[in-house]
């Protein structure tokens, strides 16, 4: 008799329930599908508009100048003071010398040409604007 209690013991723990543990990964999931779209981050500037539409062509650097006066390259923080040596090291071996500014339009004139002259004494040989085509009419 005690055998048999022993066997039915074993049989009943080895059975675990798992519908509980489908029911919160499944919960999870959906957690997960519902907020991964609102994780995705990029730097936000507002392009002044133009008639024109310009795009980066290939082989381009695209420089953002955020609204706080912030500068990435390749979407990493640059400080102003280390431009022209990035842009030299980046640039570096390389045939084409093509920025593209992608500058926010509360930024200041001057601000703008400060950072223009910065490429240009790093050697940029071509120096682009984008904006946003302004929507006709």
């Amino acid at each position: 008799m005690k055998i048999q209690s022993r066997h039915q013991l074993h049989s009943n723990l080895a059975e675990i329930n798992i519908t509980p543990l489908v029911d919160v990964m499944l919960v999870l999931l959906i957690i997960f599908m519902v907020t991964a779209p609102m994780m995705q981050t990029g730097i936000t500037v507002k392009l002044p508009s133009a008639e024109t539409r310009t795009n980066p062509s290939s082989g381009g650097l695209v420089l953002t100048l955020t609204k706080d006066r912030y500068v990435y390259m390749n979407n990493q923080i640059v400080n102003l003071y280390f431009l022209e040596s990035r842009l030299k090291s980046y640039f570096f071996n390389r045939d084409k010398k093509i920025v593209f500014l992608k500058a926010d339009k509360s930024l200041s004139y001057g601000y703008i040409i400060e950072v223009m002259d910065i490429i240009k004494l790093a050697g940029v040989d071509t120096v682009g604007m984008i904006v946003e085509q302004k929507s006709r009419q």
